[in-house]
């Protein structure tokens, strides 16, 4: 007999057993019915009767101070166990490991496992979910090694973790491995296991893989995890007609309302595409499932709205909210930021501080995302005192947040010095610094921090070489954004995604190789979109090519065909070969298809005001004077013999 079990046999002789099972039921009873602080209550009542807890009420108080997220409670109830006479006792430290991992406390839970006598599949599976919530794909598989040196054989939920370590790092060669371990296992057949391997494919950048594992799940096992799995990966994929189909066979399936899940994952699919229409049947379909109440729907169609230009529409989803989370707060201040409405972001931003909602890293992140957008240094330096007062300055999100701003604002300094002083680098951080020294211009210093990257173990994702491709193609550096776009999948196994073709065509165009960009088109393997056309249009009209800008044009307009980007570029293309009677035939076009472009505007932050302009827009307080400086400044222009000729061209134009 195991030591657990010789501890129960003894304890339930001495126990009064009648009465610490009632009391267990009802503890029991509290905590499956959510509620947990209930459980607690009864649990204290319980000891303060004389009562003694047995083994099996430990599992149920320890599961609800993980939820209540009490960390004194949790030092309570494990001083409490310690004094017990199952302080070893592998069910019950299986829950407090769970416990501590619930509270982020890894190495509380890491503590506990290793004065475990005896250890079960189970609880080596909890730490495995622990390295899997951390991110680190290195120790969780280094874990399942020595699980494996200990001659422990793994079930099937073992395989779960081990998925979503390789889907949070997007390897995916680890998610194929881990594939390969769970065939090998006999686990693969599993659906929680398969649902995983949905997930980890699509997150990893592989959806045929993800649409094969989903498929290899028979119709009537799907559970609705593998259907909102598949729903999330097309969105994730900006396929969000593939998203709709699979939910409306789930709902065939399934019947009854959608699941809220399901309807998140799609109303997330067709904010990404910015299909306003196709939104709002989802919200409609949700009004009359009851999920409009649900808060993560609410969240998803704040921010449905708030990515397709209806910030009104996003507020009135907000404000019509019966219980607003932190997340919805930073959604609609994130709304507001993202459309430049700065003033109304901060009133919102104070607004959730007198509401006794204290804001989140996420609200912070989403004022700082704001001022760097707007270029408001001295706002963004406020938010930053704002942070470090309140403590949130050392989360990996707002000094993200922190980095991306300073570096928007041509802060480079000051963004390196917080990233220096990091503790542990996400590869969010790393890619940050690329992406905002590629916007300064310092295009060496950012190929030089991706390599420091590479050699740090932390590897890059689809998004670091977006950067550094971007670093490339405005470096002019061609021979290395070739090398950096093949290392994508020889080296770190990352398949290359529509942004990245798109740079290579913006890369190779940009040094006037025009043939090989539309070689390079041709021969994707993914269908080209309309950033890879644009990156080809636009290269055109740089280079005053007008027969293959005409072809990518055409290509672009088929995509696109309201979008003043499919016009602009071919008539300064024609406009640069004194073509006009084909400019004024673009121009017509574009009217007839409704197409406009919009007012170029810049913004400048001064005096704790953020002051817009745009062409043509009398709306500033000081238009009169605006326009008084500018148009003194084009009479020295004209005077001035170097600018004669770009004067010419905006007159003919």
């Amino acid at each position: 007999m195991s030591y657990s079990a010789t501890s129960r046999v003894l304890w339930s002789r001495i126990s009064d057993s009648p009465a610490v099972a009632a009391w267990n039921s009802g503890i029991k009873e509290a905590v499956d019915r959510g509620c947990f602080d209930g459980g607690l209550r009864l649990y204290n009542q319980m000891r303060r009767a004389g009562l003694r807890p047995d083994w099996l009420t430990f599992p149920f108080v320890v599961k609800a101070c993980a939820k209540v997220a009490d960390d004194i409670c949790a030092r309570a109830v494990h001083g409490h166990v310690v004094k017990s006479p199952f302080c070893s006792d592998v069910f019950v430290q299986t829950a407090l490991m769970d416990m501590y991992l619930k509270h982020g406390r890894l190495d509380s839970a890491a503590a506990v496992f290793e004065a475990m006598p005896e250890r079960d599949v189970a609880a080596w599976n909890v730490m495995l979910m622990g390295f899997s919530q951390l991110g680190s794909l290195s120790r969780t598989l280094g874990f399942f090694r020595v699980m494996r040196l200990e001659g422990l054989a793994p079930d099937s939920i073992t395989f779960v973790p081990l998925a979503q370590a390789c889907a949070a790092e997007e390897s995916l060669t680890g998610a194929r491995c881990a594939h390969g371990l769970a065939i090998r296992a006999g686990a693969a057949g599993d659906v929680s296991v398969a649902n995983t391997l949905i997930s980890s494919y699509s997150k990893c950048g592989d959806l045929g893989a993800a649409e094969s594992a989903f498929s290899e799940i028979s119709t009537g096992d799907r559970t609705v995890v593998s259907w909102n799995s598949m729903i999330a990966g097309y969105a994730r994929h900006g396929r969000p007609a593939d998203a709709a189909a699979c939910f409306g066979e789930m709902r065939r399936w399934h019947g009854g309302p959608p699941e809220a899940c399901a309807a998140v994952s799609l109303l997330s699919a067709w904010a990404l595409s910015t299909a306003l229409s196709e939104g709002e049947k989802v919200h409609s379909l949700a009004i009359r499932g009851g999920l409009d109440s649900d808060s993560t729907v609410g969240n998803a169609l704040i921010s449905l709205y708030s990515k397709c230009d209806d910030v009104g529409a996003a507020r009135r989803c907000f404000d019509g909210m019966p219980e607003r989370t932190p997340v919805s707060w930073s959604t609609m201040i994130d709304g507001y930021a993202s459309r430049g409405a700065v003033p109304r972001a901060l009133e919102l931003f104070h607004a959730m501080e007198a509401s006794g909602e204290k804001p989140d890293g996420f609200a912070v992140a989403a004022i700082l995302s704001a001022c760097g957008c707007s270029g408001a240094l001295d706002l963004g330096r406020s938010m930053n005192g704002y942070a470090f007062v309140n403590g949130l300055d050392s989360g990996v999100v707002v000094r993200n947040a922190l980095m991306d701003m300073y570096m928007k604002c041509g802060c480079t300094a000051e963004a390196r010095s917080l990233f220096d002083e990091m503790p542990h680098r996400t590869v969010v951080s790393w890619t940050t610094m690329i992406s905002g020294y590629a916007l300064n211009g310092s295009f060496c210093e950012a190929l030089d921090l991706f390599h420091r990257m590479a050699g740090s173990g932390e590897p890059p994702n689809c998004v670091t070489f977006l950067a550094v491709l971007q670093a490339c193609a405005h470096g002019g550096l061609l021979r290395e954004g070739c090398e950096y776009f093949a290392m994508m999948a020889e080296v770190f196994k990352l398949a290359p995604r529509l942004e990245h073709y798109a740079c290579v065509v913006d890369l190779l165009g940009r040094r006037g190789r025009l043939k090989d960009a539309l070689s390079f088109v041709r021969s994707m393997p993914l269908e080209p979109d309309a950033g890879v056309w644009g990156a080809l249009l636009g290269a055109c009209s740089a280079h005053r090519e007008v027969e293959l800008g005409e072809h990518a044009a055409r290509r672009l307009r088929e995509m696109k065909p309201r979008a003043a980007a499919s016009y602009v570029p071919l008539a300064n293309a024609y406009a640069s070969r004194g073509r006009w009677d084909d400019v004024a035939a673009v121009r017509a076009a574009m009217r007839w298809q409704g197409a406009r472009k919009a007012s170029g505007e810049s913004s400048l932050h001064s005096g704790g005001r953020l002051h817009s302009f745009a062409a043509q827009d009398s709306c500033h307080p000081e238009a009169a004077f605006v326009c008084d400086v500018l148009r003194g400044l084009d009479g020295v222009m004209r005077e001035d013999p170097q600018c004669m000729d770009f004067a010419a061209d905006v007159s003919n134009y």
